[in-house]
């Protein structure tokens, strides 16, 4: 069975280093930077990222970086399934999870009031989750490739009549004014990011009580259910199952899992009565179950 003694107390073996250095798809004051900073402390060091695969890439070379802090799925756009791809293919390891709750704020530069905005700079989602918001203005609505990237703009150029929608961290960053804060629609929007290490450098992470794994069945009448039965026999709580094509396969899929467990020796057991069953096996992770956020009552979903 794949060993799950893969990882590592992460902030103490970094700290020994003498620093954090952790990669992010995305620029300064972008979500990404907020769950780094959730995880190691503001004084993170961020390497910032065009692409998820040069995520993946930086993280993998010691030499450029401590590991990764890479979204994984949003609680309203569902799953990146290219990053479970990618990190199946990587040698790095999942040594935690962020929940990161998503706040998106219209920035402007000093002095910029509501009635000289007439466009609005983002990222195509982040528009999209604001709608409730924008839809009450005649405002030119302009997609960009990062939030984040919008409010260093609107700052460089000193724009007088465009605003960004990003986060708080942003507007901090490149000194804006929060004109409007929390203009999402949704209340309950929530993205999980994924903290990533080199597995050379991994040890046991104490009181980890989640895993992830990847397993692939023989697809025959019956197989993924026999595994789903050993997970649950074992009395671990299945809280995702993702299924993804294997790329160069006749539509034969792949399972994503995270299992949460109560101790070791439970998940232990598990995975190898679930070896047992699938024709391959993959321990991504073994880490502390990140703090989920609460479950709001049905119909209070939108913001005031």
């Amino acid at each position: 069975m794949p060993s799950i003694i893969t990882n590592a107390s992460t902030v103490s073996f970094l700290n020994r280093k003498g620093g954090i250095k952790v990669a992010i798809q995305g620029f300064e004051g972008s979500f990404h930077q907020e769950a780094a900073r959730h995880f190691y402390g503001n004084d993170v060091e961020v390497i910032c990222c065009a692409t998820f695969r040069e995520v993946i890439k930086i993280a993998a070379n010691k030499n450029d970086s401590n590991g990764a802090v890479m979204a994984i799925e949003n609680s309203i756009a569902g799953s990146i399934l290219p990053n479970y791809n990618l990190l199946q293919k990587s040698d790095l390891k999942i040594v935690g999870e962020v929940y990161l709750k998503i706040k998106q704020n219209l920035l402007v530069n000093p002095g910029v009031q509501l009635k000289d905005i007439k466009e609005v700079h983002s990222h195509p989602m982040a528009i999209q989750q604001c709608f409730g918001f924008l839809d009450k203005y005649n405002w030119k609505l302009v997609e960009t490739e990062d939030t984040a990237l919008s409010a260093k703009h609107i700052h460089k150029h000193h724009s007088k009549h465009i605003a960004a929608i990003a986060s708080k961290l942003a507007a901090e960053i490149y000194k804006l004014e929060m004109i409007a804060p929390n203009i999402h629609t949704l209340k309950n929007n929530y993205t999980r990011f994924l903290v990533l290490q080199r597995a050379a450098v991994a040890e046991e992470v104490a009181g980890a009580n989640k895993a992830s794994i990847n397993f692939n069945t023989d697809h025959s009448k019956g197989s993924l259910a026999k595994v789903l039965t050993s997970i649950a026999d074992a009395g671990i709580n299945l809280s995702k199952l993702q299924s993804m094509p294997i790329p160069g396969s006749d539509f034969k899929y792949s399972f994503h899992a995270d299992l949460e467990f109560e101790t070791k020796d439970q998940v232990v057991k598990a995975l190898q009565q679930v070896e047992k069953k699938t024709e391959a096996l993959q321990v991504l992770g073994v880490y502390k179950n990140g703090k989920k956020p609460p479950q709001l009552p049905k119909g209070e979903n939108k913001e005031e």
